[in-house]
């Protein structure tokens, strides 16, 4: 059976291609709600444009209070036993620097492909959607029933699947897999804290006369620039050439003042050790400058120093925001500080927090706000969720692992990640593909790529998840 799948997929190549293109030239980031389109009108594009598909090749398909489409192959009209769980809504790529191709037109080069949404989450839905043709076309009898879902606010906090589930009053399958992230299997996702603070002071008068990093809450910031007063640039010059981060300062004078802009690197908030924090690269370079020399009492340098004490470069541990934790199953906890801006004197910041099994969100949030308030400064918005884990002994999970051993040919196995996925609040839910190895597939970056041999084997493999869940 193997053999015959691999030769039906392998024979639509063009095909998945096409798919991946039609959406893809969807640019489908999340807008302001409109009638019919509560997540803007180029997400519900994006959805109109899958559903169509999904029709044309005779599958029972709906869209489901204008937010997740449904695309069903069941036999006797028996409610489906498996979900694969799709999105179609991509992050944004204006702004993004380094596209060396139009990322809403995939190109496709010597077997590779780039666009926005190629791996995230357009192309495995391509891939879902093949595998669900495949068993229709070759006359696979299925015992049970498989249903694609394909979203659309999966970026920006999942609020498709709410509706879904409550305002349509509809349900998910008993076993639930998302191509959204990696192979073998992901069964365990840390915990998140999301947490905004502010000074407790206006801090005006000091060097600094603005401060702005970062922009993305779930990311290293790669960019941060500040205007100082009272300060040379020849003095900030030469506490540069001391500097040891890997970071790239710019440095220039204007009527204002003196601009520091930083140059660091963009990495996802769960694998912080990949990036170079701009906004704490920047802030330990204040903390070497010697600001607002004149004054015996400076509320500004001591606000600067106290946040470099708590979030020092490097650090991605949290061990200086007294949050360090680790377990054998999850990792180590990990800690971004994203975001700082300073305008007028009113300072803000936000810091993405990924905590192991072994904590839980409260407490982690109790211990982040006293170190907090010990540094002087407020708490305020939370965003949070507790860890995802699913027993690696269910059968699911063992017959997913089994599929993945006979098309792979070699030994499939449990993962954790910080990241995460779609299934992260659907009890039982797992991560199931695609991403393969250490492979970097700049998914949210530019030149987001995948090969189509990926792909390709993506597809066999779903085509047999199918058949050894539903078959």
């Amino acid at each position: 059976m193997h053999e015959k799948i691999r030769e039906y997929i392998c024979g639509k190549r063009e095909r998945l291609l096409d798919i991946i293109s039609e959406l893809v030239a969807v640019q489908s980031v999340r807008g302001e709600p409109q009638p019919g389109a509560p997540f803007g009108t180029a997400p519900r594009a994006a959805l109109d444009k899958a559903a169509g598909m999904c029709r044309s090749e005779g599958f029972d398909t709906r869209i489901c209070s204008d937010a997740v489409g449904t695309a069903d192959l069941c036999p006797d009209g028996e409610f489906p036993a498996l979900g694969i769980l799709c999105h179609l809504d991509v992050v944004p790529a204006a702004g993004q620097e380094g596209w060396l191709t139009d990322p809403f037109k995939m190109t496709e080069k010597d077997g590779v492909i780039y666009g926005r949404g190629v791996i995230d989450d357009k192309g495995p839905f391509a891939a879902a959607f093949m595998a669900m043709k495949c068993i229709k076309e070759l006359g696979i009898p299925l015992k049970k029933g498989v249903r694609l879902l394909f979203g659309t606010d999966e970026e920006c906090g999942s609020e498709d699947l709410d509706i879904y589930l409550d305002k349509a009053k509809e349900k998910l399958p008993e076993f639930v897999f998302t191509p959204d992230a990696s192979f073998p299997l992901i069964n365990i996702e840390k915990g998140r804290l999301l947490r905004h603070f502010e000074g407790t002071h206006n801090y005006k008068g000091g060097s600094v006369v603005s401060f702005h990093g970062g922009n993305i809450p779930n990311a290293v910031p790669d960019k941060a620039e500040c205007v100082l007063s009272d300060i040379t640039a020849a003095e900030i010059n030469k506490a540069v050439s001391e500097d040891t981060t890997g970071a790239v300062f710019e440095i220039s004078e204007t009527g204002g003042g003196v601009t520091v802009r930083c140059t660091g690197r963009s990495a996802h908030a769960s694998t912080p050790e990949s990036g170079i924090n701009a906004v704490t690269a920047l802030i330990g370079l204040l903390c070497r400058l010697p600001l607002a020399r004149n004054r015996v009492k400076d509320m500004q340098r001591d606000m600067l120093h106290a946040l470099n004490g708590l979030f020092p470069f490097g650090e991605t541990d949290g061990g200086h925001a007294g949050i360090k934790a680790s377990d054998e199953k999850s990792g180590a906890l990990t800690l971004v500080f994203s975001i700082f801006d300073m305008e007028d004197g009113r300072c803000s910041g936000t810091a993405d927090i990924r905590f192991p099994v072994c904590c839980t969100l409260n407490g982690v949030d109790s211990a982040l706000g006293e170190s907090l308030r010990n540094a002087g400064f407020t708490a305020k918005g939370l965003d949070g969720s507790e860890p995802h884990i699913v027993d690696e002994n269910t059968e699911f999970v063992q017959k997913l692992l089994k599929v993945y051993e006979r098309c792979e040919g070699e030994k499939g196995y449990c993962i954790s990640t910080g990241g995460g996925t779609y299934v992260h609040n659907i009890p039982g839910g797992v991560a199931f593909g695609v991403e393969r190895g250490d492979t970097d597939y700049h998914m949210h970056g530019a030149n987001e790529f995948i090969t189509v041999e990926e792909l390709l084997k993506d597809a066999v493999i779903y085509a047999e998840a199918i058949i050894e869940i539903c078959g």
